[in-house]
């Protein structure tokens, strides 16, 4: 446990399922801290990353807006898209924000740090790399696809992603929080091309292989159409095990009960699917499964609830 005795917490990911995370779980007595991928290269993120050569802003952005604790309408304006045609169009003001922090103080992490002090962040958020890294996919019939963003597109089933450059550094907060860390959350999102870049950087890999922590899977509870049709609960655990190696996840948290036929429905016209919960193969691989209701019933999109899985993973460290 940490000096004030509040349980450290380290949620590693990006993309869409971890701000959902981290936004319920900064209301709990814990010392909370995001590893955030900044492999992205698409939208207004892609075009900042270009033009700057800086690490990719938007998902860490996200996870500020996320941790923050200002009135609602701060975060209306940090999370704003404009949209008329000119050259502002398609870039979200936090992306520019954390730009401009960069080129104020000189480095991307510094950049962050000044932006949770305004925005009054509640934990700590660390790029899980400084630099600016671009992610590759080597697909099943062999051929390769450039970017983040280029990957799903491709349409094809994906045999592993790598990183470029390969010897990726990370920040050295970043191995740190693992190292000290009393539960590690590693997030739902993009399995490929949102979770697996910070897993695959060597010494956050290592890092997770000696921390003395209990490693949790939030599996996401949709396939996605490009990274994961047809996968399983036992594939998503598989493909991060391919990357990084046995024995690092010690316990999954999947969703237990039946997802709205209406609802259904509409995902499989965008080729998605319930991830399937194939308990004996998890058990199999010596995985402790954690079940629950989590996801928000109240939304025509299947998100996780806020709410309930940060009650849950609250739950595992409050004994």
């Amino acid at each position: 446990m940490s000096d004030n005795n509040q349980p450290r917490i380290v949620v590693i990911g990006g993309g869409t399922g971890m701000p959902v995370l981290l936004r319920g779980l900064k209301n709990y007595p814990i010392l909370l801290t995001a590893l955030v991928t900044v492999a992205d290269d698409g939208g207004s993120t892609g075009r900042l990353r270009q033009d700057m050569a800086i690490p990719a802003p938007g998902d860490i952005r996200n996870v500020i807006a996320a941790m923050s604790e200002v009135e609602p309408m701060l975060i209306q304006l940090f999370q704003h898209r404009f949209s008329v045609g000119n050259e502002l169009s398609g870039h979200s003001l936090g992306n520019l924000l954390l730009a401009a922090m960069t080129s104020i103080t000189g480095d991307f992490y510094t950049g962050i740090k000044e932006i949770s002090r305004v925005l009054n962040v509640k934990g700590k958020i660390y790029p899980i790399s400084n630099e600016n890294i671009s992610l590759r996919a080597e697909m099943a019939d062999g051929s390769f696809v450039v970017g983040e963003s280029n990957i799903p597109l491709a349409g094809k089933e994906i045999h592993r992603v790598y990183l470029e450059p390969t010897d990726v550094k990370p920040l050295p907060n970043a191995l740190t929080a693992i190292e000290r860390a009393d539960l590690i959350v590693i997030s739902p999102g993009s399995l490929f091309t949102s979770i697996m870049p910070n897993l695959i950087i060597p010494q956050i890999a290592d890092a997770l292989r000696s921390a003395k922590a209990k490693i949790v899977y939030v599996c996401n509870v949709m396939t996605q159409a490009g990274e994961t049709t047809g996968f399983s609960a036992g594939d998503h655990v598989q493909a991060i095990i391919n990357h990084i190696g046995e024995d690092i996840i010690d316990a999954i948290v999947v969703h237990s009960e039946k997802i709205d036929p209406k609802v259904r429905d509409r995902y499989a016209g965008e080729n998605s699917e319930p991830v399937e919960y194939d308990i004996e193969r998890l058990l199999d691989m010596g995985l402790q499964i954690i079940e629950g209701d989590i996801i928000d019933h109240s939304k025509t999109t299947i998100r996780h609830d806020t709410g309930k899985i940060a009650k849950l993973l609250y739950s595992l460290i409050a004994k």
